[in-house]
């Protein structure tokens, strides 16, 4: 079985030869220590964690709270189903969603996008963990992993692949999260995180799963 690492890359093999002048600016992009620095004010370990109430794709608020009193709870951050790699993070994690459950916890995964869009039907007929509506990033801001969308990347997915973000988010058309995961104890602490600004690089579900096991 291929890691999610190794699909990630083999995605970006793939955009640098079908689309080489923006994976290069993308690469100039997000090595910039402008850049670097927006994922600076995320949560450390060893932090709280905010409690939040946010709508699933049903409608339903689902709260922080009603899942810490269960266990350990992992928190992803991503842009929505509209991107590949965001696709790819969260297969993975239902692969191994019962590895996680058999550690007593359970994922949270939170989008920007407008509840009913986060998922297609067939997401949400193959997805067994919950993902919620963060429409305006507050959420986002508040874990430190809101970003403001750099124009490169705007006129990307405006131009070449027919998507504004205004529309997909209800309103929100500049800002989504740095994709980030934070694995919180019982009581909210948080005992690991990933977070990098480089969209493409995600959290190795392995690792999530280890530190789990270093809880237990």
């Amino acid at each position: 079985m291929t890691t999610l690492r190794e699909q990630t890359e083999a995605k970006m093999a793939n955009t640098r030869q079908n689309n080489p002048k923006f994976a290069k600016r993308v690469d100039a992009l997000l090595s910039s220590a402008e850049v670097f620095q927006s994922g600076a004010n995320a949560l450390e370990v060893g932090q709280q964690a905010p409690e939040f109430g946010l709508p699933n794709p049903q409608g339903d608020s689902v709260s922080l709270s009603s899942w810490l009193a269960k266990g350990p709870v992992v928190v992803t951050f991503y842009r929505g189903n509209w991107c590949p790699y965001c696709n790819l993070q969260l297969r993975a994690m239902q692969q191994r969603l019962p590895d996680l459950r058999r550690l007593g916890a359970e994922l949270v995964a939170i989008t920007p996008q407008l509840p009913d869009e986060s998922l297609t039907q067939i997401e949400q007929a193959s997805l067994e963990f919950p993902v919620l509506s963060d429409r305006d990033a507050r959420v986002a801001a508040e874990y430190g992993v809101a970003w403001k969308v750099p124009e490169l990347i705007l006129d990307h997915m405006r131009n070449d692949r027919n998507l504004e973000l205004a529309t997909i988010n209800g309103g929100n058309g500049s800002v989504l999260p740095i994709p980030a995961t934070f694995v919180l104890n019982r009581e909210g602490i948080v005992t690991w995180r990933f977070v990098d600004v480089d969209y493409r690089q995600r959290a190795e579900p392995d690792e999530i799963v280890a530190a789990l096991q270093a809880l237990v």
